[in-house]
């Protein structure tokens, strides 16, 4: 099921947000008060809106209810943070993740029942936009612009399959270099490993690869 997110505030956080959904090709409603910043982004979100104040009515006109995540990242506005954080609980939103300023905001964030309080950077941002879209990815580490390595949670699609069997180097073009099992780690495992489900498997290679392994080899 295609996901949609809402991301509220483009500063570096927010805006690498979006332009790595847009890159994914996954809807985005990307809202700020700067004019300039939602002209800057507008290209990429499917729904861009400047807007001074928020409330209900609004969120509620936008759609926002229906997102599946919506993150907040406001900058040092920790009144506009808390409360937009708050009306979104108040509204339904699935999934509110925000991003904290200090020790005492995270503390308002958790009491309030944000259910994540992240203090991200601009590397950060990129790496839960990919993990954010995927049930089966584990964890995302950017090698380069292109290539990355990540952990994908095996699935019953491979069961009870080898290594060998799998092949993703010739079908998909990527690399396992490891598998989590419990408590064991197998590196480089050998072509007759066989992949139970729930094993992580520890993939490296290009971006586009592993997108296509994701999505149709695992």
């Amino acid at each position: 099921m295609v996901k949609s997110f809402a991301v509220f505030g483009l500063g570096q956080f927010g805006g690498t947000l979006v332009k790595e959904f847009h890159s994914m090709g996954i809807e985005v409603i990307a809202i700020d008060r700067d004019e300039n910043k939602v002209n800057e982004f507008s290209p990429f979100a499917t729904y861009a809106v400047c807007t001074q104040s928020l409330d209900e009515n609004l969120l509620k006109e936008l759609g926002i209810k229906n997102v599946d995540h919506a993150f907040v990242s406001f900058g040092d506005d920790l009144e506009a943070s808390i409360l937009t954080s708050l009306m979104l609980k108040d509204i339904g939103v699935n999934k509110v993740w925000t991003k904290s300023q200090s020790v005492h905001h995270t503390t308002v964030l958790k009491k309030i029942g944000v259910d994540r309080v992240i203090q991200p950077s601009f590397d950060v941002a990129k790496k839960i936009a990919r993990h954010i879209i995927s049930d089966k990815m584990i964890d995302f580490i950017e090698l380069s612009d292109t290539y990355s390595m990540v952990e994908i949670a095996a699935t019953p699609k491979i069961n009870q399959i080898t290594i060998g069997d799998l092949d993703i180097r010739a079908r998909f073009g990527c690399t396992v270099v490891g598998v989590q099992r419990d408590d064991a780690f197998v590196i480089s495992p050998p072509i007759d490993e066989m992949i139970n489900t729930g094993d992580v498997l520890i993939i490296i290679g290009h971006n586009a690869d592993i997108d296509r392994f994701e999505k149709e080899g695992i």
